[in-house]
């Protein structure tokens, strides 16, 4: 096929871009009160243009009561204070500007706060004119006890019942994640209208490029709200996916707050939206460029692998195979089509790719987090890497329940004791679950030195708002790895300056092809670019492995590889070692 046979390949400033995703809480403190935010962001810009990011997404800083970390958003028009002011974000994204840089901000409209003053006069009475921009529902009926029924076997995502049953009115709203994320109801066109004027148009009149989408296939939820299907039968409350992900409506949604921006804009600057859309097969209809829906969308079957379905915290084997499948199904959805994809391993939601996929070992981290780069730079699709993921964070170690801060976690850990008990196979499981998969291992404050005890992050007199990962004393930081040729950090410089030499390759590359699929340590694949093809060659295994060529008498010629003494003419991989090559 040749390259008029692939949309896709039409170059957008999003397409190209490497974005660079900053959780705010934990980036860079610069008053000394233990919590990162907007100056600290603007302080350290200079660091990730030298990174080679074209672009950063700042998570939530709008006004909140924090229950879920600012995904619960009380005032969408103002930054919470602890993060700074409304002046001070204006600055960030000037300066972005002026580094040549873009801006996106996090958008997080399928809920809002149980604070935000809509919600507030929602559940002042019945017959309140915002009544119906939630969903409110009567109890089904009540127990043995007098206690009021959920209306339907909706569960959280973050466990129990979806519903919260609300004394004001005696009925109960619905709610996805935690109690004080109430979702916002779609169907009502005045809350959509207001929705878009305060959390989008806002932020576009003031310089914003674009927007990352949160839970995006979620809008829509199924007519009348019915019970779900019974997916886990030991469960009182089922997934709600069911009734709430990929609705009927949600493309007409997207359509819609698309043309609002595409209005909205007076610059002629072109907005970009990623959506985390997370599971479905309608990934080409949500982002093909004719329909006008999203940009790209964020996939979650590679970062789920491990994990039970259902269940997050419970673990479940996988092969090589399944992980590379899994992976190549974020952006074959778009191979000849109009379509585009995103390539990430990390973000604010998943633990520390080294310690899921590789080996964390003292001995094999740095050229385990080199392998992971290289296998994320030369893949096809917007490439976004998570702060931390750069300098190779791994998980904390042997930290106590007591230790972690989210609010899923928490809140599972007490189900969990309360149904199991402490001393329980069920608890036994969750924390060995929890120390692999917890949103937390990303959320500890970034180490920008090797200073003890706050490495950076804030004054060394002052206490951060969350507890530091110990590893920064064993040289996983910005400052000793910015003087080492050999660290991860100067690795990530080196892939990113080689996936913008061979943008055509490696962002834009087409027809992917596994090689040696079967293969359970090695994963090597190849794509194509008009007459170029790219060879990558990773071995995923501690052991030294010989690789397959991708053809007979095949002839390569080395772009990169995570071994600075590679020989690049040898089939024989070291441990975690990977090569890319230009197939001649």
């Amino acid at each position: 096929m040749t390259i008029s046979d692939h949309p896709e390949t039409a170059p957008k400033w999003w397409k190209e871009s490497t974005i660079y995703q900053i959780y705010p809480a934990s980036f860079k403190d610069s008053n000394h009160d233990g919590w990162g935010d907007l100056k600290g962001i603007t302080s350290k810009l200079e660091y990730i243009k030298e990174l080679g990011a074209d672009a950063i997404w700042v998570c939530p800083f709008y006004d909140s009561p924090q229950q879920d970390m600012g995904y619960d958003v009380s005032d969408y028009k103002k930054v919470w204070p602890t993060y700074g002011t409304n002046e001070d974000c204006f600055d960030l994204i000037e300066k972005a500007h002026k580094l040549g840089m873009k801006f996106i901000t996090d958008l997080v409209i399928n809920h809002c706060s149980t604070e935000h003053e809509w919600f507030k006069e929602s559940r002042s009475s019945k017959t309140n004119p915002k009544r119906d921009w939630f969903f409110w529902r009567p109890p089904k009926g009540y127990d043995e006890n007098g206690k009021p029924i959920p209306p339907n076997n909706w569960g959280s995502f973050f466990g129990g019942s979806a519903w919260t049953f609300d004394e004001t009115t005696d009925e109960f709203y619905l709610r996805l994640f935690a109690t004080g994320q109430v979702d916002l109801n779609w169907e009502n066109d005045d809350c959509r209208k207001a929705i878009y004027e305060d959390a989008v148009g806002y932020w576009i009149d003031h310089g914003v490029d674009g927007f990352r989408i949160d839970t995006a296939g979620l809008y829509s939820k199924r007519p009348g709200l019915p019970d779900s299907p019974i997916f886990e039968e030991n469960s009182e409350f089922q997934h709600p996916n069911w009734g709430s992900h990929n609705g009927p409506r949600i493309h007409e949604f997207h359509q819609e707050l698309h043309r609002y921006m595409k209005d909205r804009v007076k610059d002629g600057r072109e907005i970009m939206t990623v959506g985390e859309v997370a599971h479905g097969s309608d990934n080409a209809l949500y982002t093909s460029a004719a329909r006008y829906e999203i940009s790209e969308l964020f996939s979650f079957e590679h970062v789920d692998i491990g994990a039970k379905p259902f269940f997050r915290y419970n673990k479940v084997p996988f092969s090589l195979k399944q992980w590379k499948e899994a992976i190549a199904s974020n952006f074959l959805f778009i191979n000849g089509t109009d379509s585009w994809a995103t390539t990430y391993i990390e973000n604010h939601d998943q633990a520390r790719s080294i310690t899921r996929f590789t080996d964390d070992s003292p001995k094999y981290r740095t050229l385990s987090g080199k392998l992971l780069a290289l296998l994320e730079c030369s893949l096809t699709g917007t490439l976004y890497v998570y702060q931390g993921q750069e300098i190779g964070q791994i998980n904390f170690k042997n930290w106590p329940i007591e230790k972690y801060e989210d609010v899923d976690v928490k809140t599972h850990y007490g189900i969990i004791k309360k149904k199991f008990g402490e001393d329980s196979k069920e608890m036994e499981d969750f924390y060995e679950g929890i120390a692999l998969f917890s949103r937390d291992h990303a959320r500890t404050p970034m180490p920008w030195s090797k200073e003890k005890p706050n490495a950076g992050f804030t004054d060394q007199n002052v206490k951060p708002w969350y507890f530091l990962n110990e590893s920064f004393r064993q040289g996983i930081n910005v400052e000793e790895e910015s003087l080492d040729s050999a660290s991860v950090l100067n690795f990530w410089k080196r892939a990113l300056q080689a996936r913008k030499k061979n943008k055509e390759l490696m962002v834009y590359g087409y027809d992917f092809e596994f090689v040696d699929l079967e293969n359970d340590k090695i994963f090597s694949f190849t794509k194509e670019y008009e007459d170029k093809t790219l060879f990558a060659a990773l071995n995923f295994s501690g052991e030294e492995i010989e690789f397959e060529l991708p053809k007979k008498g095949a002839s390569l010629s080395f772009i990169l590889g995570n071994y600075d003494d590679a020989d690049a003419s040898s089939r024989v991989l070291r441990p975690w070692e990977g090569r890319i090559y230009h197939v001649r």
